[in-house]
């Protein structure tokens, strides 16, 4: 069944039927198809341009055909060009010449902006909840080790101590931010294009305002030519997966080298690890790995459709089918990341005293310095004399805080003997008591705080 052959006197080439069909990946949007369809069989009823018998008729039929799609029972022939094709195929087969009613007005070119915006729209709260139970895990498992201190890291050096709990937040918020512009771009999803034609509008009465009523959005396209070539609402989810991924995948990072031997602070739990092939002892953070892997190939995708779309010219173009694949693919995609990475954070196993050992004299420097901050000393001396100190200490074979008192005073006379309470890594960790800090009470103003988050956000 062709929707478009009256005006071919001859068959189209196999390898262009191939080449032209996208049911092998559209066949997924069967549910948005037919809730689009019954929603228009309404409206045409409503325009009155089928009877009240004829759009039952139609709704019956369609309901049947989907009852046949979640039953497993739908059959889809050679001829099944796409979702749509096959789905008013079906229905003809069901409900006879009546179905051929159905296509009244409507042009494939909107029917398939709508699907897809539906499809869009009955992930997306899927794709929130798997985020949210990231963000629940992350939360849970920093309250649960408030106490443990660890090297912070800036260019993979030793920075500053923090507690592990902090370091683990920051991604709550670097998620929570992808939460934000989830719901953002959910109002743009929402906007229906059906009504719009082929590009130009209807002239049959369809009310198209009642029909984002019946479907669930809270918008209409402005304008039928951006309706039905808009695809910003792809890119931009596209680009909202990317990001998101590339957050896992900075997570994942720190977690693989973190369960290193040569770190030691985490252990990934079995249920999120694989061994090797030919060294028995092996226990590999694959789960992380796959994570940190799979961000490229959801850059990827953005990048091809954004490619894809910048040289078309105005109105609907067939290019345009290549949109479904990469945001199908986006979507399953999360669907299985979001749930491992929360499961990874959960079963975590760490290790305070690996991270305890790994804390050094050298990352309490700013400590130091801010000590003779407090005794009078610009900051961009201290900066300096808390350098010299560091390397003398360095050329002595000595920790910071193993310097002599006069090798300090040699330095600088504002090093007095207190500066030795400085060395005290929990002390240092404390004195970050700023709103966001890695404090003890700024860490757990933070959990509130997130907490208030995902209570508000559900």
């Amino acid at each position: 069944m062709k929707l478009w052959g009256g005006r071919f006197s001859k068959e189209i080439d196999r390898q262009m039927e191939a080449f032209n069909a996208s049911i092998q990946f559209d066949w997924r949007m069967w549910a948005a198809d037919i809730r689009g369809s019954i929603a228009y069989a309404r409206a045409l009823e409503r325009a009155g341009l089928v009877s009240a018998d004829e759009r039952d008729a139609l709704i019956r039929g369609l309901e049947e055909v989907a009852w046949e799609f979640e039953s497993g029972e739908f059959v889809f022939l050679p001829s099944d060009e796409d979702i749509h094709t096959a789905v008013e195929r079906r229905l003809r087969e069901r409900v006879g010449a009546v179905a051929d009613k159905l296509h009244t007005g409507r042009s494939r070119n909107d029917q398939v902006a709508t699907d897809l915006r539906l499809y869009l729209l009955d992930e997306i709260p899927t794709l929130r909840r798997s985020l949210t139970d990231l963000q629940k895990a992350i939360v849970d498992r920093a309250e649960e080790h408030l106490e443990v201190l660890m090297p912070g890291y800036t260019h993979l050096q030793h920075a500053q101590p923090v507690r592990f709990s902090h370091w683990l937040m920051s991604f709550f918020w670097a998620f929570a931010r992808d939460q934000d512009r989830l719901r953002d771009m959910e109002r743009r999803v929402a906007v229906l294009p059906l009504g719009a034609g082929a590009l130009a509008g209807h002239s049959l009465g369809i009310d198209r305002r009642y029909l984002a009523d019946q479907l669930g959005f809270g918008a209409i396209s402005e304008n039928s030519i951006d309706a039905v070539s808009d695809r910003d609402f792809v890119a931009e989810f596209l680009f909202w997966a990317a990001l998101l991924q590339v957050h896992l995948s900075r997570l994942a990072e720190d977690l693989i080298l973190w369960s290193s031997a040569e770190f030691g602070f985490v252990e990934v739990d079995e249920a999120y690890a694989t061994g090797s092939s030919l060294m028995p002892q092996k226990r590999n953070p694959d789960s992380l790995e796959l994570m940190r892997g799979k961000a490229g190939r959801l850059i990827g995708h953005l990048t091809g459709l954004l490619t894809t779309l910048k040289g078309l010219p105005t109105g609907y173009n067939k290019d345009l089918q290549e949109d479904k694949e990469p945001l199908f693919d986006a979507v399953d995609t999360l669907r299985l990341a979001l749930p491992v990475a929360a499961g990874v954070v959960r079963t975590l196993k760490v290790y305070p005293e690996r991270m305890a050992a790994a804390l050094d004299d050298g990352m309490l420097a700013t400590d130091l310095a801010d000590y003779l901050v407090r005794r009078g000393v610009p900051f961009r001396q201290s900066h300096s004399l808390v350098g010299l100190a560091v390397r003398r200490a360095g050329e002595l074979g000595l920790p910071l805080r193993a310097l002599p008192l006069p090798e300090f005073q040699a330095i600088s006379p504002a090093f007095g003997p207190d500066l030795y309470e400085i060395f005290d890594h929990r002390r240092s960790v404390e004195a970050r008591s700023s709103e966001g800090g890695t404090a003890l009470a700024s860490l757990r103003e933070q959990i509130a705080l997130a907490r208030k988050v995902l209570k508000d956000g559900c």
